[in-house]
């Protein structure tokens, strides 16, 4: 049996590889399908149906200026998705540049590097997106940035980590000694050594910036309007708690069933690309 289907057939087996998996389908499932089909343009007003209750008409009900609730968490999903994949990939890959040189070259330079990173930690997504907000506006791309600036440092340990860890192997002494130099150790031996790491992180970062999003939304600093987004729905739904609650109940399950799915997601790839779990399965 090959090791993909080994891994597979494993992989089937993890009640939280499986869950995460089925949940993190559902929620690029929606996203996809909101880029070719929602019940109602998700923009458009209805004032006479305002916070209708939901119905054959409305599946989810309307909102307070009569949107159909059911499109705008399709179309919530899309922007929720968008926005974390890209400050995901954009701190993924400054924040592996910076882990792989500071493993690579030691000494000043990952002195250096860590307290970048050590420094760049210290500003929270919220952090920074309120001061880009404050200094640009509030819009989706300062919040990528916001996030994307958040998630940098957290891959860039991660990644010195691991790296540090494999440059310390035999193997790697053979390959210096047959005269490969510093960044062709890096790619041909450490990055296949701790890829699955990255892809770990990258799963369990991927829920922190959906979540980030909506906050970021929610407090007005992210994502502006007529563009769906799950966190203003939420801030928008809180006015209405007592007359329609479930304005805040649809957003609140479609963010919980993103992150749980992802995290759960995340936590089954850990134990299944460890070794010493693998075996104990």
């Amino acid at each position: 049996m090959s090791e993909t289907a080994a891994f597979f057939r494993r992989a089937l087996r993890h009640r939280s590889f499986v869950a995460g998996g089925l949940l993190t389908a559902l929620v690029l499932g929606m996203a996809l399908l909101s880029l070719i089909w929602t019940p109602y343009v998700a923009t458009a007003l209805n004032i006479r149906h305002r916070l209708a209750l939901p119905s054959a008409t409305h599946w989810l009900g309307t909102d307070a200026l009569g949107r159909d609730v059911l499109s705008l968490i399709l179309a919530g999903a899309q922007n929720s998705i968008m926005v974390a994949v890209v400050s995901v990939g954009i701190g993924l890959l400054l924040g592996s540049l910076l882990g792989f040189l500071a493993a690579a070259r030691r000494g000043w330079i990952e002195e250096l590097v860590m307290r970048f990173a050590d420094f760049t930690y210290a500003f929270p997504a919220i952090l920074s997106a309120i001061m880009f907000a404050a200094i640009l506006g509030p819009n989706a791309l300062n919040s990528i940035i916001a996030i994307a600036i958040y998630n940098i440092p957290i891959f860039a340990r991660v990644v010195r980590a691991a790296a540090n860890s494999v440059w310390a192997r035999d193997f790697i002494l053979a390959a210096r000694a047959a005269g490969k130099g510093a960044f062709r150790i890096t790619i041909e031996h450490v990055l296949p050594n701790i890829l699955s790491v990255i892809v770990v992180q990258a799963t369990i970062q991927f829920a922190l910036a959906i979540l980030a999003e909506a906050a970021l939304s929610y407090l007005g600093l992210g994502t502006q309007p007529p563009t769906p987004s799950w966190g203003r729905m939420l801030n928008e739904a809180q006015s209405y708690v007592f007359r329609a609650p479930l304005l805040a109940v649809w957003p609140g399950i479609a963010i919980a069933m993103a992150v749980l799915g992802l995290n759960l997601l995340g936590d089954g790839l850990r134990d299944l690309t460890d070794p010493r779990l693998a075996r104990r399965r």
